[in-house]
């Protein structure tokens, strides 16, 4: 009797060692899912080893070991070697960006680590993660253009951009530009690999999810395409410009960040529809064009710490005690209040030119009042 009773114990603990080790690894699998989707290729912006002489021993290896890149991206990281060191670089310029035009927001672009770069916050369709894929899809059309100008690339070079049809005749079209076509369709393949590999069923969130994504990082390119512009130089005796050359160059990158700034600000709330599509929340304004922000969720409380959805909080930010924008103690500090605390700032001051041909300063310093938000 006990023997059997012993044997019955013995089977049904097996059982349940059995359903918890399948638990087990549901949840292990579940977990490794959600570090993959969490991991970005922004991590490239992070990445010590984005050195030219990096690729040249060991490519392979190295392309699958970089924390971030899809199985697409790994492949275009094997053909491209390279590219590697730009897209790092324009994630870098991207983050950057987006750092300096949220500096006064309660969410100010922080990066969490090196891998999500952003955390958990990056997770919900926001307007923030809107433009967080914007501007960084942005940044790379930038820095692979402008290496293809500067003979970075060996797949690239100069721009071959057509002869704008208003440049007057007698002006020369050529020059060394920044290969902005070259950049754009490179930076489509490679940021919106990741998108592109994966399948969702339609009308799902995810597939939401995805649409978003790949309409923010069109906005990018086309942020920086739509801001080119035609750059002459004058030739002549004494300066007459007589003679001009031209060629197609970038804008400056904060003018990129300050347009997506704009579109961020008017970015357009979507849903999902019957057919499966992305449509407007609200009819009565017009519907986004390629070169707007599009989101599906709002966006998180920022005032407090939250490992949720990722939120940081305000606490410990400095604020403008007497601004009344996003930057001022009252809305910073979501109604918490702050504290006040003098601070001394060291400057360059009494700055003098000596010729030739460098400036020289002083240092001076002076104390302030900073306040903190609670």
């Amino acid at each position: 009797m006990f023997r059997r009773h012993g044997v019955a114990c013995s089977a049904l603990t097996g059982s349940m060692d059995a359903r918890h080790g399948v638990v087990a690894i549901t949840f292990l699998a579940f977990f490794m899912q959600v570090v993959v989707e969490a991991s970005s290729w922004w991590s490239l912006a992070m990445n010590p080893l984005l050195i030219p002489e990096a690729y040249i021993i060991g490519a392979q290896p190295l392309c699958s070991q970089l924390a971030g890149l899809s199985k697409g991206q790994k492949k275009l990281c094997q053909l491209y070697q390279d590219h590697m060191q730009y897209i790092g670089e324009g994630a870098k310029t991207g983050i950057r960006e987006c750092q300096f035009q949220f500096r006064h927001r309660r969410w100010n672009c922080s990066t969490v680590d090196n891998s999500s770069v952003f955390g958990r916050v990056m997770q919900i369709g926001s307007r923030e993660t809107a433009f967080t894929y914007a501007i960084s899809a942005a940044g790379v059309v930038n820095a692979v253009s402008r290496a293809c100008r500067e003979g970075e690339l060996s797949s690239c070079g100069c721009s071959r951009a057509a002869r704008p049809k208003d440049l007057p005749r007698d002006w020369l079209w050529g020059g060394c530009g920044d290969n902005l076509m070259y950049g754009y369709r490179f930076s489509k393949e490679f940021v919106d690999a990741r998108e592109r590999e994966k399948t969702y069923s339609k009308g799902s969130i995810e597939s939401a999810r995805l649409m978003m994504n790949l309409h923010n990082n069109e906005a990018g390119r086309r942020a920086v395409s739509d801001l080119a512009h035609v750059s002459c130089k004058c030739h002549g005796v004494s300066g007459s410009c007589s003679l001009k050359t031209c060629w197609l160059q970038l804008a400056d990158f904060r003018k990129v960040g300050d347009l997506l700034k704009e579109k961020y600000d008017s970015a357009a709330s979507m849903k999902l529809n019957a057919r499966g599509k992305l449509v407007q929340v609200h009819n009565k304004f017009n519907p986004p064009t390629g070169q707007d922000l599009v989101y599906i969720d709002p966006s998180p409380d920022y005032c407090v710490v939250n490992k949720t959805t990722g939120s940081l909080g305000t606490q410990g930010r400095l604020c403008n005690k007497t601004s009344e924008g996003m930057d001022g103690c009252a809305l910073m500090c979501c109604g918490r209040g702050y504290d006040q605390f003098k601070a001394t700032l060291v400057e360059r001051c009494h700055c003098k030119f000596h010729w030739c041909c460098y400036v020289k300063c002083k240092r001076c310093s002076r104390t302030v009042d900073q306040f903190v938000c609670k």
